[in-house]
C-alpha cells in the first residue's frame, strides 16, 4: 500500500470540545463561530482569500478511531458503506467542511458555521466558488428522505 506524508498547516479552534453533541454537518452549526490559526510560514498563501465569503476546510479527524467499512450513520438506522456516509471513522480520517469566512487578521481566520472539534489539525484551505462547487444532482442515495434532519442532529458519541 502506498503511503503519503501530510502536515498540518494550522489548527482549527471551536467551542466543540467533545465529539458527543457536536453538529454533524455545517448546516446544523449555523452561527457557531470559531477560528483557524494558520502557522506563520503559510500566511502568504492567504493573499486574496478575504474576497471569498465561504471557504472549504480540509482537516484531520484527530480524535477518530479506525472503524469498520460498514457503519450505521447518524441519520439512519440501517448499516451503510463508509464511502456513502460522512462519518469521522474513515480509512484516512479526512474531513471537509464549508464554512463562512468572516475576517482574516494576520494568521487568524474568523469563521462561522463550524462543525469541527477544537484543536483539529488543518490540512488545507480552498475557496468555495458557487460556479465550481454546486451541482444539480439527480440522486442523493439513501440521504434523500433524511438529509433535512442534519440541521438538528448532533454526534451521539458512537464513533469516539
Amino acid at each position: 500500500m502506498q503511503q503519503f506524508t501530510v502536515r498540518a498547516i494550522g489548527t482549527i479552534h471551536s467551542p466543540h470540545t467533545n465529539p458527543k453533541g457536536t453538529p454533524i454537518q455545517p448546516v446544523g452549526a449555523k452561527g457557531i463561530k470559531g477560528t483557524v490559526e494558520l502557522f506563520p510560514e503559510y500566511v502568504p498563501g492567504l493573499k486574496d482569500l478575504e474576497g471569498f465569503s465561504h471557504i472549504i476546510l480540509l482537516y484531520y479527524f484527530h480524535l477518530a478511531e479506525d472503524g469498520p467499512m460498514i457503519v450505521t450513520p447518524y441519520l439512519e438506522d440501517k448499516p451503510k458503506g463508509i464511502f456513502s456516509v460522512r462519518m469521522p471513522c474513515r480509512p484516512n480520517h479526512i474531513g471537509l467542511s464549508v464554512v463562512r469566512l468572516n475576517r482574516i487578521k494576520d494568521n487568524i481566520l474568523e469563521i462561522e458555521n463550524v462543525d469541527i472539534l477544537n484543536g483539529t489539525p488543518l490540512l488545507d484551505i480552498k475557496p468555495y466558488v458557487t460556479t465550481f462547487d454546486i451541482y444539480q444532482t439527480e440522486r442523493e442515495g439513501w440521504l434523500t428522505p433524511v438529509s433535512d434532519e442534519a440541521q438538528n442532529k448532533k454526534c451521539d458519541g458512537r464513533f469516539s
